[in-house]
């Protein structure tokens, strides 16, 4: 017997008329009626009493029918299982990115992202620049999500936000009353320094040494986070990338224009050597619609 056969056994035996059993299939009558009598042909034993036009289930054919219930239920569930896959609502997708976007745009994406899929499973982290390239590169993480990239050959990557670093400090902050901040306005403050090196540390010293002011800082931190955790906390003044302390809705910061404009873009990467998933390519629809939204409050 094969699972047809099953099938079809199996709705005679709920619908106990052929008509029924033909219409549930989507078959005509008489080749139920056929099928029938092939597989009792087949097995060697009858499957029905024939009654008044009603057909009863024999004994053996009651057992067929309960030892066959959990290839149903597995097949079911695997239907059901594909349903998933096909509207996105199941899967596994892997994630990876640096701090200001991490703690930013992502949160807020994932959350939209799965509320419309409770079973699709996330491999999220946050990690430095330099681990982000390499997860993806090396198929760790399906999508990398970096500020300031520079041109990657061994990477797709997309620019999907792009936009001036801003000046924050407490909102009781003598420079708050301004509109926008010039390093001239930051000689006289104790002013907090993204880490050298780093990609949008690099930038803010090229501001400075354009508008002919030298560098001078009382603390240097990698991340914009922690710079806007210190300049809540009344450590001093920074100049951060827009997005960690607009999604940041626990910093209490007035947020300010800096001049001379430094722009930094917000990239997503993924390797060319693997196409991405379905679900990575939701995953990325809701990032737009996210930065979408940023973009109007930013405009």
């Amino acid at each position: 017997m094969n699972l047809r056969q099953i099938e079809l056994l199996r709705a005679v035996m709920r619908c106990e008329t052929t008509v029924r059993a033909a219409q549930e299939l989507g078959l005509s009558q008489p080749a139920v009626s056929n099928a029938i009598k092939h597989l009792e042909g087949q097995v060697g034993f009858p499957l029905f009493e024939r009654v008044n036009n009603r057909l009863f289930p024999t004994a053996e054919a009651r057992a067929i029918y309960q030892d066959s219930d959990p290839i149903f239920q597995m097949h079911a569930a695997l239907e059901a299982k594909v349903q998933d896959l096909k509207e996105n609502r199941a899967g596994h997708v892997r994630l990876i990115a640096t701090p200001p976007l991490g703690y930013s745009v992502i949160p807020r994406a994932l959350g939209s992202f799965l509320a419309k899929r409770p079973k699709m499973r996330v491999f999220f982290d946050v990690r430095r620049f330099e681990n982000v390239i390499d997860s993806v590169e090396n198929g760790v993480a399906e999508l990398g999500f970096v500020m300031g990239l520079n041109e990657n050959r061994a990477l797709n990557a997309e620019v999907f936000f792009s936009e001036r670093m801003v000046c924050v400090m407490r909102p009781d902050h003598p420079l708050a009353e301004k509109n926008t901040i010039y390093p001239s306005d930051l000689r006289s403050v104790p002013f907090i320094a993204l880490e050298r090196g780093s990609r949008m540390g690099t930038i803010v010293r090229q501001a400075f040494t354009e508008a002919g002011e030298p560098f001078n800082f009382a603390v240097e931190v990698r991340y914009c986070n922690t710079a806007c955790v210190l300049a809540e906390n009344g450590v001093g003044v920074a100049v951060v990338d827009p997005l960690s302390p607009l999604f940041s809705g626990h910093y209490n910061l007035a947020i300010r224009a800096f001049e001379p404009a430094v722009q930094v873009s917000a990239s997503v990467v993924s390797s060319r050597k693997r196409p991405l998933s379905r679900a990575a390519e939701a995953f990325l629809r809701e990032v737009r619609v996210v930065v979408g939204e940023v973009a109007g409050k930013l405009a």
